[in-house]
């Protein structure tokens, strides 16, 4: 699956005109149907005016490929975290609301226990060893002052939630390290909670959570991990239209002959070359032939006057 296109799909193309010429050349293309810009998502060149224009420096920073997909991973566990927010602040607002009303709660349940139990008899339940009862009646028996401190706790609880689903959501490196250290906090106790009894949703709770810690962990490169942040940064400019079209074109411009030719220092010596002034003129037809001077090592021609060289005869 192209992720990147998925990710298109859902938001739109995001197209950059830079400022710079060089660059912006390599981004755009002249089409009998308009000029078209390439998207810095998924590469594909788009026709139509450019999303954002400006410096290379303030071009957006686009997520590609597994970026989408950690994106949406992590906005999964977001939901989940709005979720559990909602539910505990309802809890919140519950206890308090009884803390401050109980006497009149207390008299209506009192009033509608008897009926209650009836009914709960009729369909089969023991209303002796019922749980739910026996919560309730703890609950009037608890002092006012208590139930108050475990609303706020329980609010308290609801805010974390919330600002760690927001963190979340938002792919922010803050979130993704308050969402690791919060979520971290809370595994011994689920594992101990596991130790004394093991239910569905116990386990449940224990398996997303130790997911979320493992997955920022190994993906996000948090506390060092497998690089740190220095590492993951570099792993998303290697992904990023934008940096290798700007590698690129700095490669190109070094490549051309005498464009960034490293200058002669004062003083230093250039390399030795012709000056054109010593260049040899071509003849013109109407000038003389020139003579040459016979090389100095070649043999002179013998005239006709002079003897001829004597030869030594062997003894």
């Amino acid at each position: 699956m192209d992720w990147s296109l998925l990710g298109c799909g859902a938001g739109g193309h995001v197209t950059f005109a830079p400022d710079e010429p060089g660059l912006r050349d390599r981004l755009a293309v002249a089409t009998p149907e308009g000029q078209t810009w390439r998207c810095l998502r998924c590469g594909t060149f788009v026709i139509g005016q450019p999303t954002v224009s400006g410096p290379a420096a303030s071009a957006p920073r686009v997520r590609r490929a597994e970026q989408v997909r950690s994106a949406l991973i992590l906005r999964i566990f977001a939901v989940e975290r709005f979720i559990r927010a909602l539910i505990f602040a309802a809890l919140a607002i519950a206890v308090w609301r009884f803390s401050v009303s109980r006497l009149s709660l207390e008299k209506a349940y009192n009033q509608a226990l008897p009926p209650l139990k009836a009914l709960l008899t009729d369909f089969g339940f023991s209303v002796q060893h019922s749980k739910l009862l026996g919560l309730i009646h703890e609950a009037f028996t608890a002092n006012s002052r208590a139930l108050g401190w475990i609303a706020v706790g329980l609010g308290a609880y609801a805010v974390i939630e919330l600002i760690e689903g927001v963190g979340l959501w938002l792919v922010k490196r803050w979130g993704e390290y308050f969402a690791m250290i919060v979520t971290s906090l809370g595994l011994p106790y689920e594992i101990y909670e596991l130790a004394n009894k093991v239910t569905v949703l116990r386990v449940v709770a224990f398996v997303i959570n130790l997911g979320l810690v493992l997955y920022l962990m190994l993906t996000k490169r948090l506390f060092g991990v497998r690089g740190g942040k220095a590492a993951y940064e570099a792993k998303l400019r290697s992904e990023s239209i934008l940096d290798a079209e700007i590698a690129a074109l700095a490669a190109e411009q070094q490549g051309e002959p005498g464009r960034h030719a490293k200058p002669v220092p004062g003083g230093e010596p250039g390399p030795a070359t012709e000056s054109p002034r010593n260049w040899p003129r071509p003849a013109s037809p109407s000038s003389p032939p020139q003579s040459r001077a016979p090389p100095r090592n070649r043999p002179r021609p013998a005239s006709p006057s002079s003897p001829p060289p004597k030869r030594h005869k062997p003894p």
